[in-house]
């Protein structure tokens, strides 16, 4: 037989022999052997490639959702539940494959909560929970360190603080007993139900993907398509229509936990609570032109309000509190399922019982090793509090702590000293990226006799998961009846707004839809507003100039005065207070009047014409948005005050001036500017004034 007739040995390297001489002139590659196949020639989408074809076949294809497996999906607003009331399944393959690539969209910056800025303090409980719940961050008089971390939902870190956007509270407890990160925002309610829905609210929300425009802004086509159609985003979004969009700094704005969390004591007994933070300063926040201005001066105006406050020693603060719900199977209050996100209890049903203060005393010395990388998660929690089965809750479960892994570099990112818990670790996870810890043994596994047994589980101050009694149940994505009810609390919290409050809603709406191209887009969110106000919908068709829509039915509802911001008085300590002179003001005055500012807990700016001693601003630098009430001593002769007198009344800010100065734009006799025989009475003058925020009434 000769040599090439001869079988050959699996093994052969190429698809041709190899000369003895080294090839040196040019070829082309040379295919695969007999026995190798290369993978399909088809596009990312499955497209098979298609020289000339009229379409892209890198993109999307088909008209059906699929997984990015291409197998169809038949449901994506929905997780898989254990019962329509019951917790969230990890076998719920498409709520994982959604939420981990959304998680994993941006590196390194967070695809939401981009911007921030974070502070240090503490937390001092004052016993008023210890009877409900046995975490020790509770005892009466307990002292736990915190961070906290301010953040703006929809912009990159470039992005100004002042824009119209829900705001993130996030603060981690480092208790003796591990962390508890509560994360919540400064509005009670969410736009979505649950969290398989999140990737698209945001995808929504963020600018359009082929010009990355509009930046930190809902007023675009795809935010106001997807909350149109997405009905259960209609609460939350009114609230991001109200003032508390823009607040007047993070000093002044409510937070809350968003979600039901469920209690237990030392006796075993549950709870159902949702969690408040009030500030001391009370809930305040720009008018709509001063925030646009502020985002063109000043972007970077609320940190820098939250650091200067610190620094100078009015420390802010909030009262933490709890409205307390009793733990029955239906987990409902007053007809209103705690379960849904987007639903809120109005304090006048249950009462917001204060359980602790809250003092941020200290600015990060680092921007980056702490406000940067802290990483909150909604299951750090400490013994005594539990999650419920809100579904939006259950998806954030996951969804956190595989965030981090991609922001961070891996799984050890509690190791970061700004997130290293303040109690004894030992957790048996070795290695990763970025491991730092100093272990020792040999065996990091339960059980073992090689490390003597070490670490051993224990139920003493352990946190207990709370024994659930679950429903005889079949696997399913349907939910709650109680869930499909998206107008009556929109419509309560528009309601109980005053006058003057529903005003800056109408208008956000006539802004924010205005900037839409489509108008269909208009037409159904005025629709949609038909079912919540019909004087809403009927204002905003008709700045946009679109028909009034058909009378809707609307809720009967009672309306909740707590979700006002306005008609009560609050503390000034902390409001700044513009002193505008000229080179002929008395100096000793200025002096004076500075130092009554300061005695009453405000800032005094002094404004001049040049700088030096004693004076804050020049009329250069300065802008009517720094200033809570202006004194005029006197008036130079430069444009620049005119503009922030007119800045200053149109925003409805006290203003105080000399007996016989006629500043521009200012109506003398207008309620909220008052004259003044010296400078000496503009403390006790403006205090009032200040004290309810703005002159409402002018």
């Amino acid at each position: 037989m000769s040599q090439h007739n001869q079988p050959q040995p699996p093994g052969v390297p190429g698809p041709q022999p190899a000369p003895v001489d080294e090839p040196t002139t040019p070829a082309p590659p040379l295919p695969p052997k007999n026995d190798q196949m290369a993978t399909a020639r088809v596009t990312a989408s499955g497209c098979p490639f298609h020289p000339g074809a009229d379409t892209d076949p890198r993109a999307q294809q088909g008209e059906y959702l699929t997984t990015s497996t291409g197998t169809r999906v038949p449901e994506t607003d929905r997780s898989l539940k254990a019962a329509a009331r019951g917790p969230v399944l990890l076998q719920d393959h498409h709520l994982r494959e959604k939420i981990t690539h959304f998680d994993h969209e941006r590196i390194p910056e967070r695809v939401v909560h981009a911007r921030g800025a974070g502070a240090h303090g503490i937390f001092r409980a004052n016993g008023a929970a210890a009877d409900i719940c046995s975490a020790g961050v509770f005892a009466d008089g307990k002292e736990t360190p915190v961070f906290v971390r301010f953040s703006t939902v929809l912009g990159s870190r470039g992005s100004a603080d002042t824009v119209r956007d829900t705001r993130g509270f996030a603060t981690k407890f480092y208790t003796d007993e591990g962390t508890w990160d509560l994360v919540g925002n400064n509005m009670p309610v969410f736009f979505i139900q649950d969290g398989i829905k999140f990737p698209d609210i945001i995808h929504a929300g963020k600018p359009h993907p082929d010009r990355e425009i509009p930046q930190a802004q809902s007023a675009h086509d795809t935010f106001w398509d997807f909350v149109s159609l997405h009905t259960e985003a209609q609460h939350h979004t009114i609230w991001n229509m109200s003032d508390r969009g823009i607040p007047r700094s993070y000093r002044m704005m409510e937070g809350f936990g968003v979600h039901t969390f469920r209690l237990s004591n030392d006796a075993g007994e549950t709870t159902l609570v949702k969690f408040h933070w009030k500030p001391r300063l009370g809930v305040h926040s720009q008018i709509w032109e001063e925030a646009q201005i502020t985002g063109g001066v000043d972007p970077d105006f609320h940190r820098r309000d939250l650091a200067d406050a610190i620094e100078s020693g009015a420390l802010p603060q909030w009262d933490l509190g709890v409205q307390v719900f009793p733990d029955t199977p239906e987990e409902t209050f007053e007809g209103i399922d705690l379960l849904d996100p987007t639903k809120l209890v109005p304090e006048e049903l249950a009462p917001v019982t204060i359980i602790g203060t809250m003092t941020l005393a200290a600015n990060p010395t680092n921007y980056f090793e702490q406000t940067e990388q802290v990483a909150f998660h909604p299951a750090h929690l400490p013994p005594g509090i539990d999650v419920t089965a809100d579904p939006l809750l259950q998806g954030r479960l996951f969804s956190y702590i595989d965030t981090q892994i991609s922001r961070l570099g891996g799984p050890n990112f509690n190791q970061l000293p700004v997130n290293r818990p303040q109690a004894p670790v030992n957790d048996m996870f070795r290695d990763g990226m970025h491991q730092v810890g100093a272990h020792v043994g040999v065996a990091p596994y339960h059980p073992n006799s090689l490390d003597g047994g070490n670490p051993q589980p224990t139920t003493e101050g352990a946190r207990i998961d709370v024994p659930v009694a679950l429903p005889e149940s079949t696997i399913t994505r349907e939910q709650s009846a109680s869930f499909d009810d998206h107008f009556s609390q929109a419509r309560l919290f528009y309601l109980s707004l005053t006058e003057t409050e529903q005003e800056h809603v109408a208008a956000a709406y006539s802004f924010e839809l205005g900037k839409c191209y489509e108008k269909n887009i208009k037409i159904r969110q005025v629709d949609n507003l038909a079912h919540i106000d019909t004087g809403l919908a009927a204002t905003v068709a008709k700045n946009l100039g679109l028909p009034a829509p058909d009378k809707a039915k609307l809720a009967d509802v009672t309306p909740s005065p707590a979700l006002s911001q306005i008609g009560r008085t609050w503390p000034v300590d902390g409001r700044q207070i513009g002193i505008l002179t000229t080179a002929d003001t008395p100096q000793e005055q200025v002096t004076a009047l500075a130092a009554d500012i300061a005695a009453a807990g405000m800032v005094p700016l002094v404004v001049a014409e040049h700088g030096g001693d004693g004076v804050s601003r020049t009329y250069d630098t300065a802008r009517s948005i720094e200033f809570d009430a202006v004194v005029v001593a006197d008036i130079a002769d430069r444009p620049e005050v005119a503009v922030l007198l007119a800045e200053a009344f149109r925003h409805q800010k006290a203003i105080a001036l000399l007996a016989g100065l006629d500043p521009v734009h200012v109506d003398t006799g207008a309620p909220g500017v008052v004259e003044l025989t010296g400078l000496g009475e503009a403390v006790e003058k403006l205090t009032p004034l200040l004290e309810a925020h703005r002159v409402w009434d002018r």
